[in-house]
């Protein structure tokens, strides 16, 4: 385990997921302050937008517009002019709240849902992945997750990767030219660990967030951990490749226990460490 001290680069927000490297900049969502932010590599931030029925995954379409999920009324939203758009509305296919999404490179987006009433404390049910097309139209992708949180793509775009962040662990299908999915099989059992929101280096590796143990992992196909960082007593909730060479790994954390996620106390906070292999950013392929 490395065990050198993350670095702090911002603090004082609420909780933070869906962290994305775009344009010089780590964008992030505060689902319970409700804001899509802008940080600098300072450490300095802007509040892009309010999204008022919380945001959570966000990525970026082909043209550089940026697209963030409205987690309440299940909805994606482009923001134009600092003002949010509506891009797909899924609330007539998900039974509950939308949660991190990834961008391919014709503008894709997959997007999960929590399946259930999670903060309104309902049982535990399975989760569909939903894929929205260019013009806005959903269909479901892959169905009987469960809780499928962080996605990335890899391997040129034909290989996605699903956080289970129930069942500990990363689950991979194929993916074909028109973005449909097939050969579902897992991809890593993580075991104890708890995966959050994921990221892919340019070498395959995906870095894993585990909410319960505060460790951030790096995992190959098969589950072989290669590296292993500890962020101490703090919970890793996301993490993002990013940087002026791609090699510094963002982390989101939070410094609480889980019934505080939503309290809107200032428990959250983004710390930063360099490694070797450097990503592209925003996951998108």
């Amino acid at each position: 385990m490395r065990t050198e001290p993350a670095q702090l680069l911002a603090d004082h927000f609420a909780f933070l997921e869906g962290p994305r490297w775009y344009g010089g900049h780590l964008w992030v969502s505060d689902i319970a302050d409700m804001k899509l932010y802008r940080v600098t590599v300072e450490g300095d931030r802007e509040v892009v937008c309010e999204v008022p029925h919380r945001p959570s995954g966000l990525g970026f379409l082909p043209d550089g517009t940026p697209v963030v999920v409205s987690m309440v009324d299940r909805k994606l939203m482009r923001i134009v002019d600092g003002k949010l758009v509506l891009h797909a509305d899924l609330s007539a296919l998900a039974p509950a709240d939308l949660n991190d999404l990834v961008v391919d490179g014709q503008g894709r987006v997959y997007v999960g849902n929590f399946g259930y009433d999670l903060f309104g404390g309902a049982g535990k049910a399975p989760a569909d992945l939903y894929v929205v097309e260019p013009d806005g139209a959903a269909r479901v992708a892959a169905s009987g997750l469960d809780f499928p949180n962080g996605v990335v793509l890899k391997d040129g775009g034909r290989t996605l990767v699903v956080a289970e962040s129930w069942s500990n662990r990363l689950t991979s299908f194929e993916r074909d030219d028109k973005g449909n999915l097939s050969g579902r099989r897992i991809y890593a059992d993580l075991n104890e660990h708890q995966p959050d929101g994921i990221c892919v280096d340019r070498e395959g590796g995906v870095w894993v967030p585990c909410f319960n143990t505060g460790e951030v992992l790096r995992v190959l196909d098969g589950g072989v951990v290669t590296d292993r960082i500890s962020l101490g007593d703090r919970r890793a909730v996301a993490c993002q490749l990013g940087g002026h060479d791609g090699r510094t790994l963002f982390c989101c954390t939070f410094d609480g226990p889980p019934e505080d996620l939503m309290s809107r106390k200032r428990l959250a906070a983004i710390y930063t460490l360099r490694v070797a292999i450097p990503g592209d950013g925003c996951n998108v392929a």
